[in-house]
C-alpha cells in the first residue's frame, strides 16, 4: 500500500481536484491529509471525501509544510510514502509506476508535467533520471518520487530549510547508498510550479546546501560542487545557490 501525504492550509479551491484525481487511481493507496487550521472549506471538503477513500485527517495549526509532512509519515501504514500537493493532480501514469514497487530498499521515481501558469518555467527542478551529480546541482521534484517507508525510518523533512527541506532530504537519499534509486520514463503527477516551491527564498538551505552535499554525497563531490561555485562566481554569472 501506498500512503499519499497532503498538507494543506486553506486549499479549498484546490482539494477537491486532488482528491478526485486519486479516486481515479487503481493502486492500493491510503490517504493522510494534514490540515494548518483551514479557515476556508477545506475541512467540509474532506469529510465529503471521507466514505470514497481510505482517509484519515486532520485540522490544527502546524509549524509549516515541512511539519505537516512529517506528522503525515507518523501516521503512514504503507510500504510506501508518496507526498502531493493539493494543487497537484496524479495521472494514470501514477498507479502503472505503483504497479512496479518491488524492492523496498529502492527509491522509484518517474517524470512529472510541470504547470506554470503564467510564470517562467522554474530551473531549479530537473525531470527524468537523475545521477548524483546532477541532484547536487539543481533538485528533484519530490512528486515525482515513491519513497519506501524505510527512508523515513532514518530520515525527517528539517524544519529550519523552511522552502527547501524536500531538496535536502534528496540530496540525503541520493548520497545513501543503501537505497538504490530507480527511475521509470513514466509520467506520474501534474505538479503546479507556481506554488509553495516556486518561493527561491531558502537562506538556511543556502548556507547549508554544500555541507549537507559533504556529508551525504562526500569529499569530492562538496569539492566538485565548490569548484563550480567559485567558477560561477569569477565568471560573474552569481551562483544559484549563492547566499
Amino acid at each position: 500500500m501506498i500512503s499519499i501525504i497532503i498538507a494543506t492550509f486553506n486549499a479549498g479551491k484546490y482539494i477537491h481536484d486532488c482528491l478526485t484525481s486519486i479516486i481515479e487511481q487503481t493502486a492500493d493507496l491510503e490517504v493522510i491529509v494534514i490540515d494548518g487550521g483551514s479557515a476556508d472549506d477545506t475541512v467540509a471538503i474532506l469529510k465529503s471525501f471521507e466514505r470514497r477513500l481510505r482517509l484519515q485527517w486532520v485540522s490544527e495549526r502546524d509549524a509549516g509544510i515541512y511539519d505537516a509532512m512529517n506528522k503525515g509519515v507518523q501516521r503512514a501504514t504503507g510500504s510506501w510514502i508518496y507526498f502531493l500537493g493539493a494543487d497537484d493532480r496524479l495521472l494514470p501514469g501514477f498507479s502503472e509506476l505503483a504497479a512496479l514497487l518491488k524492492d523496498e530498499h529502492t527509491v522509484y521515481y518517474g517524470n512529472n508535467l510541470p504547470y506554470y501558469g503564467n510564470q517562467e518555467p522554474n530551473r531549479l527542478w530537473l525531470n527524468g533520471k537523475i545521477g548524483r551529480y546532477a541532484l547536487a546541482k539543481r533538485g528533484i521534484n519530490h512528486q515525482s518520487i515513491i519513497y519506501p517507508a524505510k527512508i523515513f525510518e532514518k530520515y525527517r523533512y528539517e524544519l529550519r530549510y523552511r522552502v527547501y527541506a524536500d531538496y535536502a532530504l534528496n540530496i540525503r537519499v541520493w548520497g545513501d547508498r543503501a537505497f538504490k534509486k530507480k527511475h521509470f520514463p513514466i509520467t506520474i503527477v501534474r505538479y503546479d510550479m507556481t506554488g509553495f516551491s516556486s518561493i527561491p527564498d531558502d537562506r538556511a538551505f543556502k548556507q547549508d546546501r554544500l555541507k549537507i552535499i559533504r556529508e551525504s554525497m562526500g569529499w569530492g563531490m562538496y569539492l566538485r560542487m565548490l569548484y563550480k561555485r567559485c567558477k560561477e562566481k569569477l565568471q560573474g554569472e552569481g551562483g544559484y545557490w549563492d547566499a
